[in-house]
């Protein structure tokens, strides 16, 4: 009887997992689909970006970003530079005019 029980029980068993079954649909076009805010971007669809792209983009912004401060720099330099000579030829203008009321002669001087 303990035998007749354990063949049954292994038939059930064999006859369960070997039945054949239904493959499931797992994208049933009867289901909405799911709306996201964003959308998944594999290696391979159209949106995708490779690693070394992206290395690349990276260091040309840094790039980008240095050679802006480097301008700005140059910017100021020159600014300085500007600021300088305008002093001088403002130094050198107010000498001219110094200059020029000395060797004058005022009105009621006689000049040998």
């Amino acid at each position: 009887m303990k035998n007749l029980f354990f063949v049954f029980f292994v038939f059930t068993i064999a006859a369960v997992s070997c039945s054949k079954k239904e493959p499931q649909d797992f994208y049933p076009e009867e289901n909405p689909k799911a709306n996201y805010d964003t959308t998944a971007v594999d290696s391979f669809s159209s949106g995708a970006t490779s690693v070394d792209v992206v290395r690349q983009i990276r260091m040309s912004s840094k790039k980008y970003r240095d050679s802006l401060k480097e301008v700005l720099k140059l910017q100021e330099q020159e600014k300085k530079i500007q600021q300088e000579l305008e002093k001088e030829n403002k130094i050198k203008a107010e000498d001219k005019k110094q200059n020029t009321a000395e060797t004058t002669p005022k009105a009621g001087e006689k000049t040998e």
